[in-house]
This record gives structure tokens, C-alpha cells and sequence, in this order.
């Protein structure tokens, strides 16, 4: 049996195999943000020609069915068949999307520690030539000129052992080591280039980012970012964790992320014309769960009670064993963990926002499909994170979409008309609405009156944008050609939880260290979902603390930042381990607050109203 993709290439079909799976095993990924369970209804695709078993239409709707519209996952051909993918169906992995600067970090480093201490050093060492009567071996040479050197505990490994004669006789004594912090010689060379490089990984569960970064001098060579690939089984860390375990696809994962930080660094290697053995260390970011997956560990664990991660402070393990296509001695620092839900990421925001050296109270928010969440200062920290699902990124929405070219980022709803006003990235038509304009949308229709506190539409308004779909009430938020585009009562629902989510662990964690929200001097968002975030409108659906504009910050990917800081210096290496060990992690699962302070949160913006003053005079004014 075969698949013929319109105006594309045809793949055979194993027996028993879904299209999504036939599809995927040959370089065609799909969005698919429930990992091929049919509960996400994003792997739509047309069936033009042949038959096919459909075992479930998931949120398909009754004219997509009609037009024989299917869910890839769900579908399973009993011939040859011929089918039409939408655009808004392609996941598009590999792409580089964004470039980014360190001059203010490199700034910031030097201000706490002037002299870059990268995780690899080099030392010029003369050697005596051998003679008749002095016999020495080349090892007990170079040991004696380390001596000399005040260098006294240096270990070397057998390969290092077994290339040296030959390259301290062919640079004629006179040769530069390279070697770790912990002083272990990793390299010789028959002379000390100017340059040395590392590379900074920040793997989110979304995006991975590379940094090439000259260790001499700090300077970014070049960065690249691309779509994690290991969204094609999954959006969100738990299913990740479930298809690593129970479906035995951890190998598959681990080489995803690997391929997807080679393939990146392979065109900034080549474009610079860097030799691959010069770039001598790395650092590694992310959450809890992709950083185990990186190194090829069973993440079973984090997901199950007590919620405990195989690894907390990793081992300085070595490039060749993570199969990063630079030198396969340079070590490998990786960002300590302080829980199962809030890994070496968060570490990183907190070094790269410096909130623990501040004697201010400060509130660290990451906002993803996890809202990790830090508090406290100098003296003390407390942090947690709250599963806020994946609609952000546009997985539960009917028509959610991350935020690429074609989704709505900003709505403006007209109070008489109710006619809205859209804001799409690259000024072209509509194809879905990514995380900001759901806030945005949301804020809208509740201050125009078209929703209530709950959620609900109103039945009474004089307007045809509010109709009845297959799903229930639902918004028309552009009407086009081939389909509208529509916000539904369930997808306003799940924003709400999400958001409810957010601001529930803020409470709680306050609340655990006897704290008000007004206590807060500093409120830092990172994540790339805060680059679009409208402040006025998370507070006004109930999503951010309602405090004075001028404490928010927007601070970027802190991971990369964080990561960027580790690789030139070891006092900020020290630094992440010691925040780590003093962060305080509270696993609101078991906690008895949060679901009281979850379920008062979900409303607009909240059940009591007195804690959003601002929020409360303009709906009166209304």
C-alpha cells in the first residue's frame, strides 16, 4: 500500500500503520500536539482518493467530516490512497528562526567576575628535549614543568597518553595543554591558537537555542534557534515522558534533541570556519525532563509519587558520551535540577535576573506549558511550578497556533459594533490565534460584555459574531474564505484554567512563606511567550498580579542567558549549584492551598474581585 501526498512524494505503508506514523517515520511531521493520541485534533489532513479504517474523529467537526477531513493518528488506510495536508497541519522542524546578543550579559560578567574562567583553560608548556643524560619519560616532563607551574594534581587519560609523544616531538618540545577545572588534560597542540570556543544550549520543550561563543574574550560568534523535533510526539513534558517509557521511544527522543543542537551548530561551524576539536566545552539548559532525555535517562520517575528525577547536580560527563559533534573531550556542564517540574532553566533565569543577589523580593516567572515559578531574594528562595497546559502554544484551541507567521497576536473588540480588530504576524491573513491574542481576545470580550466572569457567552447581544458550532457557543473572530476562525466556549475555558493555574501558585507560594502579593518589588517574566505578553491584559483576565506596571520586567530567554554566563565562568557554575541547593521546592500537588486558591482564580479575573482594584474600577466604569 502506498500514500501519494498531493503535489508531493509517495511512502509506502506498513501494515497495520496509521498515516500519522507512516508519515512521520519518513520525514513528514504533522502537528501533533497530544503525541498521536487523537485527543488534539491538530493532525487534520484530506483524503482525496482510496479507503481507509478511521478509528476515532476526535474534534473534528461535522463539515469536516462531511469533507473528508480525517485525523492522521486515527486513520489507517486499506489501500492506496491520495491525500491534500493544510498548511496549518505541517509542523516545520529545523528551521532557524531567531538570532540573539550577549553584549549586556558579557557586561553584567565582567562586573563579578573580570577574568573569563571557562570550563577548559590553556597553558603554554617549554619542555627540555630529552638527552643521554636526561632520561625523564615524556609524562614525568611535562608533570615537572606543571610543577614548576604550581600545577600539581593534573590527571591524564590513557588517549591523551597515547597521542602525546608524537606531538610533543613534532612541536619541538614547546606545545600548549588544554585541560579542565578540574584539572584533567583533555588536549595538546603544537602551539596555543588565539582562539577557543563553547557552545550554550538552552533546550525548551518548544525551541532549542545554540550559542558559539569565543571563550577568549566572551564575544557570541553565532547563535541559531529551531522548533524542538521531539514536538512530533508531543507538546508537553508529560506526554514526552509517557512515549519515552511506555511507548520505548527514549533512544528516539534523545537522538532528536542531539540531532536538533548538531544540525544547528553544523552551518554557524562551517560559516566561521571553526575546527571542530577547538570548541572545548558546553553547557546545557532546560527543564527537568529534557535535560534527562538529553543524556539518555529514564524519566519514568519524575511523573510518578514522590516525584523524584534520576539526576539533581549532574557529573561533568564529556561530549563524546552526549554525542555533540564538537571536541569529544570537552566537558559537558548541564544546569542543576531543583525538582521533577522545575530543572537547570529556572537556575538560569534566577542567576541571569541576579534576583539572588538582590535583598529585594522578587517574583521569577517562567510561562510555558509549565509555569515555573520562583520567589525570594538574597536570603532565602522559594519556588514551584503549575501545569498551565498547553493552550499557550496552542494546543486544546480550536483554531491555536504557536506564534508564527499567520497567527492573530493582538484583538481589539469595537464596544458598539463588536467587530474585532486583529493583529496578525507578518501582516497576512489569518490562519489560527497564538497565546497573546487569546489573552488579548479574552480581555476584550469580557470588558465589551460578550463574556461574563465565567467564561460564558452572552445570548442577549444584538451581534451575528456570537453563533452555536458543533462545540457550543463559540466567537467569530475572522471570517474567511475556506474557514473562520473562532474563539469557543471551551477554549475560553481552558485559557481561564490556565491562567487560574498561574496565579494560584503565586498565591500559594506566598502564602507558604507568610507573604502577600503586595510585598513583591520586582516581577521578572521570561520565556519567549513573555516577548509578546500585553501586561494590562494578563491582569485583566486575572493571569498576573495586579500591581504597578513599572515592577513587571521582561527579560527574554533566561536559559540561554544563564547558560551563556556558566560556560565563561566558574563562579557562576558555583553559584548555580549553591541557588539550587537553596531554592526551596514546593510540589503543589500535595499542596492543601492550591486547589482552594485554583478554583477561586477561575474567573474573570478573579472570585474576589477586591484583589484586582484596577481591573475592578474599570469594569464598573464599564
Amino acid at each position: 500500500m502506498e500514500i501519494r501526498i498531493l503535489n508531493g512524494k509517495t511512502v509506502a505503508v506498513g501494515a497495520g500503520e496509521s498515516i500519522y506514523k507512516t508519515l512521520r517515520d519518513n520525514g513528514i511531521y504533522l502537528v501533533a500536539s497530544c503525541g498521536g493520541k487523537g485527543v488534539c485534533g491538530k493532525c487534520r489532513l484530506k483524503i482525496l482518493e482510496g479507503r481507509m479504517r478511521v478509528e476515532s474523529t476526535g474534534k473534528l467537526l461535522k463539515k469536516d467530516i462531511e469533507e473528508n477531513i480525517v485525523l492522521a493518528c486515527q486513520s489507517f488506510p486499506e489501500g492506496d490512497i491520495l491525500i491534500d495536508i493544510p498548511e496549518d497541519s505541517k509542523l516545520i522542524i529545523g528551521d532557524k528562526i531567531a538570532l540573539s546578543k550577549t553584549k549586556d550579559l558579557l557586561q553584567y560578567l565582567h562586573t563579578v567576575e573580570p577574568v573569563l574562567t571557562p570550563a577548559v583553560r590553556r597553558i603554554v608548556l617549554e619542555l627540555t628535549p630529552p638527552s643521554i643524560q636526561d632520561n625523564t619519560g615524556d609524562l614525568e616532563r611535562m608533570k615537572r614543568v606543571l610543577h614548576e607551574k604550581g600545577i600539581h594534581d593534573m590527571e591524564f587519560s590513557h588517549n591523551f597518553i597515547l597521542e602525546m609523544p608524537v606531538i610533543l616531538r613534532d612541536a619541538e618540545w614547546e606545545v600548549c595543554l588544554s585541560y579542565t577545572e578540574s584539572h584533567e588534560a583533555i588536549g595538546l597542540s603544537a602551539f596555543c591558537k588565539t582562539k577557543h570556543y563553547g557552545v550554550a544550549v538552552d533546550i525548551g520543550t518548544t525551541t532549542v537555542v545554540v550559542y558559539l561563543v569565543n571563550c577568549a574574550d566572551g564575544t557570541l560568534v553565532d547563535s541559531g534557534m529551531t522548533f524542538n523535533s521531539q514536538m512530533r510526539h508531543g507538546d508537553d513534558v508529560i506526554t514526552r515522558i509517557v512515549y519515552a517509557t511506555e511507548g520505548g521511544g527514549l533512544q528516539e527522543l534523545r537522538d532528536a534533541i542531539i540531532n536538533d543542537v548538531n544540525d544547528l551548530l553544523a552551518p554557524i561551524v562551517e560559516k566561521n570556519r571553526i575546527n571542530i576539536e577547538d570548541i572545548d566545552s558546553a553547557v546545557i539548559s532546560g527543564n527537568t525532563t529534557m535535560t534527562q532525555l538529553f543524556w539518555g535517562l529514564d524519566p519514568s520517575s519524575i511523573r510518578e509519587e514522590p516525584y523524584i528525577p534520576t539526576v539533581n547536580i549532574y557529573p561533568g560527563w564529556r561530549a563524546g558520551t552526549a554525542h555533540l559533534k564538537i571536541n569529544p573531550q570537552a566537558p559537558v556542564y548541564t544546569l542543576p535540577n531543583v525538582g521533577s517540574y522545575v530543572g537547570g532553566d529556572i537556575v538560569a533565569g534566577v542567576l541571569a535576573s541576579r534576583m539572588h543577589k538582590s535583598p529585594e523580593i522578587s517574583l521569577f516567572m517562567d510561562i510555558g506549558t509549565n509555569g515555573e515559578i520562583a520567589v525570594g531574594s538574597s536570603e532565602w528562595m522559594i519556588t514551584a511550578a503549575c501545569s498551565m497546559g498547553p493552550c499557550f502554544e496552542g494546543s486544546g484551541i480550536r483554531h491555536g497556533m504557536r506564534a508564527t507567521e499567520g497567527a492573530i497576536e493582538s484583538v481589539k473588540i469595537e464596544p458598539s459594533s463588536f467587530e474585532p480588530v486583529l493583529g496578525v504576524i507578518g501582516n497576512g491573513l489569518p490562519l489560527g490565534i497564538c497565546g497573546s491574542g487569546m489573552i488579548d481576545a479574552i480581555s476584550e470580550l469580557f470588558f465589551t460584555g460578550i463574556i461574563d466572569q465565567r467564561g460564558k457567552l452572552a445570548r442577549d447581544l444584538s451581534t451575528d459574531r456570537i453563533r452555536t458550532g458543533d462545540e457550543g457557543p463559540e466567537f467569530v473572530l475572522y471570517r474567511g474564505e475556506r474557514k473562520d476562525i473562532v474563539l469557543t466556549e471551551v477554549d475560553i475555558e481552558n485559557v481561564i484554567r490556565a491562567k487560574a493555574a498561574l496565579y494560584a501558585g503565586v498565591s500559594v507560594l506566598l502564602k507558604e512563606v507568610g507573604l502577600s502579593l503586595d510585598i513583591l518589588e520586582r516581577i521578572y517574566i521570561a520565556g519567549g511567550f513573555g516577548n509578546y505578553l500585553d501586561v494590562d491584559k494578563a491582569i485583566m483576565i486575572g493571569m498576573l498580579p495586579d500591581l504597578p506596571l513599572e515592577k513587571f520586567s521582561f527579560i527574554g530567554n533566561t536559559s540561554i542567558a544563564g547558560a551563556y554566563l556558566c560556560l565563561l565562568s566558574e563562579k557562576m557554575r558555583r553559584e548555580a549549584e549553591e541557588t539550587a541547593k537553596k531554592m526551596t521546592y514546593v510540589e503543589l500537588s500535595a499542596s492543601r492551598g492550591f486547589m482552594d486558591e485554583y478554583m477561586s482564580a477561575l474567573f474573570l479575573p478573579h472570585t474576589n474581585i477586591d484583589l484586582f482594584p484596577t481591573v475592578r474600577d474599570l469594569y464598573e466604569k464599564r
